[in-house]
């Protein structure tokens, strides 16, 4: 019992963690829409809980961006991190698509309550069942 509620929450923590990793390259995005030769990047979320919850993962290199930043722990390996499509050309050659860009900050955004509230419920959950029947 035991082990299953902590795969549980190690699963859900790392999904967790992984949209927090994802908003903030949203809001990365959003910030440059405006700078000239930017492109917009995305992160493959599937494969990154993919790689993020299997033993193999955790041995995969840091990705850079530029030679000074390095990426999350959460963003390990280039496969997850990605540049997203461009929906139409830009004089400025800017890759960021503003509705595209608003859509998924909206949509993770709602992923990552979800998430939490699951992990709020499971915690409250198991909190209640280790209550004795004397105590509630």
């Amino acid at each position: 019992m035991l082990n299953r509620l902590t795969d549980t929450l190690n699963f859900q923590t790392q999904a967790l963690t992984l949209r927090s990793e994802r908003q903030r390259l949203l809001a990365s995005n959003i910030a440059n829409a405006d700078t000239p030769g930017y492109q917009a990047r995305e992160m493959d979320f599937a494969r990154a809980l993919r790689d993020a919850t299997s033993e193999t993962g955790q041995a995969s290199a840091l990705v850079t961006t530029k030679g000074a930043h390095i990426a999350p722990p959460a963003m390990r390996s280039e496969t997850t991190l990605k540049y997203a499509l461009q929906s139409q050309t830009s004089l400025d050659n800017n890759g960021v698509d503003m509705d595209r860009e608003r859509a998924s900050f909206a949509d993770n955004a709602v992923k990552y309550e979800a998430t939490l509230r699951f992990i709020n419920g499971s915690v409250r959950t198991a909190l209640d069942a280790m209550k004795s029947h004397t105590q509630g």
